[in-house]
């Protein structure tokens, strides 16, 4: 095919079929000698390979006072050296290791660069038994279809647009989850303490300390009786499926029944061991949760953070990692006296957390829709 399917009004000539090489200026790194490598940033910075490289940006991470080969601010960085492919940019003059090429070229063929990574272009090519890695002939070499710069700046400037939507979510995120960790530890008392830093305003009685077992009913989710995929909500599966921390809180998909409601679950095994959620309204949870019942409203998202706070030091790390019921049983959290207090600053945590789940929602709405318009 010479030419997309969907393309920007004005532009039908077909794509021409060039090599990397013919159209871009490619410097294979080189790396200067280990002793001059330094933690200066007042050196050069040197690029040697993915680990210096985030979110497709140079990161300053290793200095160096040898200049060996050098890639300049706005070049594009690509990975030639496991994991191969990987491309980023840099926003500095910096001096380039073997484990990476540097590549003249704008914001279309950063992104045409991008799909041949997701597409395992390079990966096809690497070479080597120990590793993958590629060579300045693989780079020059590479086929790829280009149309006249008019349009490729069109392309480029849609592509860097939705980068940019993207990682503004990506911060907005960070942000609120900075804030709430912020929140977490000045709105519950600290060691020692019977009161909290920040408090709403009305609220002035001493917190107690409480036991799990003197709360809650503690019990555990079950295996379902199907395989499980994550449908869609319907009328047919209307209860949400939670299972180990995964995404999206631990949701895997619906199902016909339910279990609990309005309850406190945790992971009781695996890398997610010890994170508690509050789980509102009816639903199911697989034997990979443990669960938190109680008849007078003690399961509420206020206990779930308390909860959350200090439940990852009781985690057993002998072998598999695991908190099971009777260790959860034992934990004691602080919490205040008064139901509406306790009401309140669940609500709050509530909606720091609805406007985290949007913004990664939205963020992961963009890759999907970048990933469609790249292809």
């Amino acid at each position: 095919m010479k030419k997309p399917k969907i393309r920007f009004k004005g532009f039908t000539d077909d794509w021409e079929q060039r090599k990397l090489g013919s159209i871009a200026e490619i410097t294979m790194g080189q790396s200067p000698s280990s002793v001059n490598y330094t933690d200066n940033p007042n050196d050069y910075i040197l690029v040697q390979g993915n680990a210096d490289m985030k979110n497709g940006r140079v990161f300053p991470r290793v200095w160096t006072t040898q200049i060996t080969k050098q890639a300049d601010k706005g070049d594009l960085i690509l990975s030639v050296r496991a994991p191969v492919g990987d491309i980023g940019k840099t926003d500095f003059d910096v001096v380039i290791g073997r484990g990476v090429a540097s590549i003249k070229g704008n914001e279309f063929l950063f992104q045409l660069l991008t799909k041949m990574k997701e597409e395992m272009y390079w990966v096809r090519l690497s070479t080597g038994s120990t590793f993958e890695s590629i060579n300045s002939n693989d780079i020059r070499e590479a086929g790829l279809k280009v149309p006249e710069f008019e349009e490729q700046e069109q392309i480029g400037s849609l592509f860097s647009n939705l980068d940019k939507l993207i990682t503004l979510h990506q911060r907005e995120c960070e942000q609120l989850k900075t804030f709430k960790k912020y929140m977490l530890q000045n709105m519950f008392p600290e060691n020692g303490e019977k009161v909290p830093k920040i408090r709403f305003k009305g609220f002035t009685d001493d917190w107690e300390q409480r036991k799990v077992s003197d709360m809650f009913k503690i019990t555990r989710g079950n295996v379902l009786p199907v395989t499980m995929t994550a449908e869609s909500q319907s009328d047919e599966k209307p209860y949400p499926v939670y299972s180990s921390q995964t995404k999206e809180q631990g949701l895997m998909g619906y199902y016909k029944e339910y279990l609990f409601e309005d309850a406190i679950t945790w992971t009781t095994d695996g890398a997610n061991a010890g994170t508690v959620n509050y789980r509102s309204g009816k639903f199911y949870c697989t034997n990979v949760c443990g669960v938190l019942l109680s008849d007078n409203n003690k399961a509420n998202q206020m206990v779930s953070e308390a909860l959350n706070r200090v439940s990852k030091s009781y985690v057993s790390y002998v072998g598999n990692p695991k908190l099971m019921n009777n260790v959860m049983a034992d934990i004691e959290i602080k919490v205040p006296c008064s139901s509406i207090e306790q009401e309140k600053i669940g609500k709050y945590f509530e909606q720091l957390d609805h406007l985290i789940t949007l913004h990664q929602r939205e963020c992961e709405q963009l890759k999907t829709f970048k990933k469609y318009m790249l292809q």
